[in-house]
């Protein structure tokens, strides 16, 4: 069973910026972020596979980036110029896992980190 522990949340003002990082327990490489708000569904952010391929989500294009670590199998959210409306948990996904002979689907989430964004 893959684990997602996400982490560096927290609060900063308009136009400030934060890093969220996502580990996971082993090789994770298609991994997601997603935000919520109260009362709402699940929104995608951003994603990548590989060290490529990596797409976002219209309201965060030019502000945020995705990028991963592979030794430490750690993907990064650089969250740059952050906007009241980027409030949110921010929850980690992934949709691999290595069964030690090949990647197969899975469907895994992290706790969630929340970021709040102050004016």
């Amino acid at each position: 069973q893959l684990r997602l522990v996400e982490s560096g949340g927290g609060t900063v003002e308009v136009g400030g910026s934060l890093t969220l990082s996502c580990t996971a327990s082993g090789r994770a490489p298609a991994t997601n972020w997603y935000r919520q708000t109260p009362g709402n569904e699940r929104d995608f952010v951003a994603g990548i596979i590989g060290h490529s391929g990596a797409n976002y989500a219209d309201s965060v294009k030019g502000r945020f980036s995705i990028s991963r670590d592979d030794p430490t199998n750690t993907v990064y959210l650089q969250m740059n110029s952050l906007k009241p409306e980027d409030t949110a948990v921010y929850y980690c996904n992934e949709e691999q896992t290595y069964n030690g002979s090949e990647f197969v689907p899975g469907d895994y989430w992290g706790q969630g980190t929340q970021v709040t964004v102050s004016s």
